[in-house]
Order: C-alpha cells, then sequence, then structure tokens
C-alpha cells in the first residue's frame, strides 16, 4: 500500500480556508458596514461649524478618509 500523494487529498483543505476566511471576514465587515453608515453623522456637526481651523478640517478630512474605507471594506457585507 503506498501514501497518499499530494494530489489525492485535492480540495477539502482549500474548501475549509475558504470557510475559515468567510468566517473570520464576515464581523469585519459588519462593523465597517455600520461604520459607514454612522460616520456621516460624526462628520456633519463638523461640516455645520465650518472648516476654517486647521484642525476641524483635518479632522473632518480623517473622517473622510475613514468612512470611503469602511464604505470599501463593509460593501459585501451579508452579500455572499
Amino acid at each position: 500500500m503506498s501514501s497518499p500523494t499530494l494530489s489525492d487529498r485535492g480540495p477539502p483543505a482549500e474548501g475549509q480556508s475558504a470557510r475559515s476566511r468567510r468566517l473570520l471576514l464576515e464581523p469585519v465587515r459588519g462593523v465597517a458596514f455600520w461604520a459607514a453608515i454612522a460616520l456621516p453623522f460624526v462628520q456633519l456637526p463638523l461640516l455645520l461649524s465650518g472648516l476654517q481651523r486647521p484642525a476641524t478640517l483635518l479632522a473632518f478630512l480623517g473622517l473622510l478618509a475613514l468612512n470611503v474605507f469602511t464604505l470599501y471594506v463593509g460593501h459585501a457585507y451579508r452579500r455572499e
């Protein structure tokens, strides 16, 4: 009797890996999705107060960049 080769093992390990990765990514996508919804409510008061001060402008631009990132990460939440 010969020992199994790599080609004998095949896809089950790959399926397990994909399932594990999906289980790990789902909570991250969920947090990103809901953060993308909530962040505009944090940005709105900054925008309404005016962006004349450099600190306010920097905070607004940082939150805007964070919002774009969370939109990108969370766009696939509950789609798979």
